[in-house]
């Protein structure tokens, strides 16, 4: 197999047609299907089922995802660091960004980035911590930043800083003193990050928090975004928890009250790779980016 027989395979995979392949790869859907039913004929086997207008793995075409991948991905590693010694000209950089990037200063980052390196195309990814551990453990993202705990098998992982989680309440009585565990669910609880779960780490830190204590906290209300769920607590539905950076955004609803838990729980950011792994020269400039941008937040708070 040759790498364009591989990119071919991979692209009508992960985009679900060779039409998008092919718009994707600069050729025509028919040089595709061929460069795929090639490797077909090769070694006898059908690669792709089709259901409607979307192509479909077969068992074959499983088994070699994970090879296609970790091969082209190493020629995405080359490519990327040859053009970065070549005066960071060119090449393709993946980075994974908190979900609330714009509350710790990150929304500016692919501007000041593009800014110093105009040619070279960026993705960055805002996901929730436990993506982005999966992203770049599995090399789709070369590095990224997110929240602990998550689980570290095959990372790196370097802590920067941590910001406290806060109680949030429309009511004002509910924030006169640090919330106790025992206290959390005398009022309907909303939680964010709905898809993830008890994945999330900020989440799992409250529940465990809660058991500890002989607490069950069940939410009521569950949104993705942290700016839904302070709607919502605006609107006196019920309780939540925020991050210390979005209560003190000046965008914070003004009749949102909030308090310290009595058993403080933290967001940890950390830079994360992959284990024995090294960044690509613009990879690493990236991150550094990111890391200076997210560790100013802090320092300009504190001033």
């Amino acid at each position: 197999m040759t790498i364009t027989q591989i990119r071919a395979f991979y692209l009508a995979a992960t985009l679900g047609s060779f039409t998008a392949a092919a718009e994707y790869m600069g050729l025509t859907q028919p040089t595709v299907s061929e460069l795929v039913r090639k490797v077909e004929d090769r070694y006898g086997m059908a690669l792709f089922v089709r259901r409607g207008r979307r192509l479909v793995l077969t068992t074959a075409g499983q088994a070699l995802m994970p090879w296609a991948k970790r091969l082209l991905d190493a020629e995405l590693g080359a490519d990327s660091t040859l053009n970065a010694l070549g005066a960071g000209e060119g090449g393709t950089v993946s980075f994974g960004i908190l979900k609330n990037a714009n509350y710790y200063h990150l929304s500016e980052l692919a501007a000041v980035f593009r800014e110093a390196h105009p040619n070279v195309r960026i993705r960055l990814l805002g996901q929730n911590s436990f993506e982005v551990a999966d992203a770049v453990r599995n090399g789709v993202l070369e590095a990224g930043l997110l929240c602990l705990p998550v689980p570290t098998e095959g990372l790196h992982i370097q802590p920067l800083m941590r910001h406290e989680i806060l109680w949030a309440s429309s009511k004002p009585e509910r924030c006169a003193q640090p919330m106790s565990p025992l206290d959390m669910p005398k009022e309907p609880l909303i939680l964010y990050d709905a898809r993830h779960g008890e994945e999330d780490p900020t989440r799992l830190q409250l529940i465990q928090q809660a058991q500890r204590f002989g607490v069950t906290l069940e939410p009521d209300i569950e949104v993705e975004s942290v700016d839904a769920a302070m709607s919502l607590v605006s609107r006196g539905l019920g309780d939540s928890i925020v991050p210390q950076a979005v209560a003190q955004s000046a965008h914070f609803p003004s009749n949102i009250h909030v308090t310290t838990l009595q058993c403080p729980i933290y967001d940890t950011f950390a830079l994360v790779r992959r284990e024995n792994w090294e960044l690509s020269p613009i990879a690493a400039h990236l991150a550094d980016l990111a890391v200076n941008m997210l560790l100013n937040k802090v320092t300009g708070e504190a001033a």
